[in-house]
């Protein structure tokens, strides 16, 4: 007895042994889709995994349209025939795809730069997007400088070194084009004195020479020529306000907006010279100005911009700004402001901050390391976000690929090699249209296209209208019907089920209806009585009452049938 109780232990063991491996390989398995729940093509579609059956005898009898709606593979084991099945494939078609060039007459860094997408809902699809950085690419500079009365030395530095600083950026590029603006602050209390002495010459000691306090000035658009650069900053006289923060925000801008800058199509770098900290948004008010800035350029002919009229801009819509125009910012700064500036980089993608020595004698240096750090990091992002459609990347930076998806594709430490980025999209609900989207490396002025459309519709053929399979009173569409009107609530139940119908049957009352039990090809058929429960509407829509009826009548037919088969045996 001992024995057979140990054995029976052990075949416990064993089974649970085997259940134990056996669970996560079933597990494991992708499930099979949930397509039965659904009684139109459209509605099927939008499902993951689904497919449609259009054709006409495909289903038995007393089975409801969402029988249509079920796997490929469970369709075709159904005998629906490969060309009665709807069942979209997504797709991707790169409508451009120029190859990756550096020559100066066609450069192409990134690839491919058109595509159209077609997606089923809940079906992702991905495509790689190369970039590699053009040798030799073009570079303009815009010197941006704090003309506050604490930024003197500096001033006389920088005269002398804008031949410098064109040179160093030879080094990267033949084609370098430089430009000089200045700023102050808003000329008006408490930003700057209004006594008429100190207007005209806002220095702190009778002694110096200064020039009235402005919000900002463009005094060089970009140019090739270092000699026109040298001579127009040597023009230049510091100023001076009564406050420490000053309107860079406001310079910054301007420089990005305004097409007087002269801005190619090429990399954009802005330095930002200051030795203290700027306004944002809202510190207008102790001014007055309560209008928020529009993002828009307001410079005068003589390159001036009047600062009184809007607020100083947010960082928020600056950062928006600098990305929309491809202009990457390098602030340079002193040490006393460079923690706040630092944390106003973290805010701006395509920025970085270096600390400038007292008379910015550093600053050619500092500009060369702060371009190589921006040109090494690499941030891939799309412009826009679209309900329905999510966007997530992967990189692979050096042959080094990243496991999670993220909301952007970043690479760090890229010098000249390609890099990859795996795109993917995936839509959780139907667009109303077709809708385009730029994909872009920040700070480069090349995009990626993508237009999207989501598979919703079903393209089954030509409508057969007045079909005799409705009864003559509908049209036949995806193999279902569409009735049209209805001259009782009765007769579009039994159009519904394949019947036909009495007329002149009101709510509540008993139809007799006459429904065929066998194929409809035959002429058997018997005569069934139904109530018609509540009102239903001649929409095309099948609403929970008008199934309910169906079913019944189905059900009727069903057991007629069977009876039938009964009477015979």
């Amino acid at each position: 007895m001992e024995f057979f109780r140990s054995s029976g232990v052990m075949r416990f063991v064993l089974v649970c042994a085997l259940a134990f491996h056996l669970v996560p390989l079933r597990c494991s398995a992708d499930p099979p889709p949930v397509c039965q729940s659904y009684s139109t093509c459209s509605e099927c579609l939008r499902s993951p995994g689904c497919a449609w059956c259009k054709q006409q005898d495909f289903l038995k009898y007393g089975e409801s349209d969402e029988r249509r709606c079920d796997s490929m593979d469970v369709l075709r084991k159904r005998n629906c025939t490969t060309n009665n099945v709807i069942n979209p494939e997504p797709d991707i078609v790169k409508m451009k795809n120029n190859d990756l060039s550096s020559s100066s007459n066609n450069v192409v860094q990134l690839k491919p730069q058109s595509l159209k997408v077609q997606l089923r809902i809940g079906v992702p699809q991905e495509f790689t997007v190369e970039f590699k950085r053009a040798e030799g690419y073009p570079i303009d500079l815009y010197y941006l400088m704090d003309l506050s009365y604490s930024m003197k030395d500096d001033l006389e530095k920088i005269k002398n070194l804008g031949q410098d600083i064109l040179k160093k950026l030879q080094e990267e590029t033949k084609s370098v084009h430089i430009g000089f603006g200045s700023f102050v602050d808003k000329e008006t209390l408490p930003y700057v004195s209004q006594t008429k002495a100190r207007r005209q010459n806002p220095c702190p000691t009778r002694s110096d020479i200064c020039q009235p306090a402005f919000t900002f000035h463009n005094v060089l658009p970009l140019t090739s020529d270092a000699n026109e650069f040298k001579r127009e900053v040597s023009k230049q006289k510091i100023s001076g306000n009564l406050d420490s923060p000053e309107a860079g925000l406001d310079a910054i801008m301007q420089a990005a907006v305004c097409k007087n800058i002269n801005w190619r199509d090429v990399t954009r770098i802005l330095v930002y010279t200051s030795d203290d900290t700027f306004h944002m948004a809202g510190d207008g008010r102790l001014a007055g100005i309560f209008t928020p800035h529009d993002g828009k350029c307001h410079l005068k002919p003589d390159g001036l911009y009047d600062g009184t009229l809007l607020d100083y801009p947010s960082v928020g819509h600056l950062s928006q700004v600098l990305q929309a125009n491809n202009i990457q910012l390098i602030f340079a700064v002193t040490n006393n402001s460079y923690p706040e500036y630092k944390a106003l980089s973290a805010l701006i993608p395509q920025s970085v901050v270096g600390v400038l020595n007292n008379d910015s004698s550093n600053v050619v240096q500092l500009i060369s390391e702060a371009y190589g750090n921006l040109s090494s990091t690499l941030l891939l992002e799309h412009n826009i976000t679209v309900p329905g459609l999510h966007v997530s990347y992967k990189s692979d930076c050096k042959g080094q690929s990243s496991n999670a998806w993220q909301h952007r594709g970043e690479c760090s430490g890229i010098q000249k090699e390609k890099v990859l980025f795996t795109v993917r999209l995936n839509a959780s609900e139907c667009l109303a249209a077709p809708t385009t989207f730029e994909i872009q490396m920040m700070g480069i002025n090349e995009v990626l296209k993508v237009t999207v459309e989501t598979m919703c519709d079903c393209d089954c053929g030509a409508k057969e209208e007045n079909s005799k399979h409705c009864a003559g009173n509908g049209t036949l569409d995806c193999g279902i019907c569409r009735t049209t009107a209805f001259r009782s609530a009765a007769e579009k139940v039994c159009v519904s089920a394949g019947g036909v119908c009495a007329v002149g049957v009101s709510v509540g009352s008993t139809a007799s209806v006459t429904m065929p039990t066998v194929p409809a090809t035959s002429a058997s058929s018997a005569t069934v009585s139904i109530t018609i429960p509540v009102a239903i509407s001649s929409t095309h829509t099948e609403s929970e009452s008008e199934r309910d009826v169906r079913y019944r009548v189905q059900e009727h037919q069903r057991n007629w049938v069977s009876n039938k088969k009964e009477r015979k045996e």
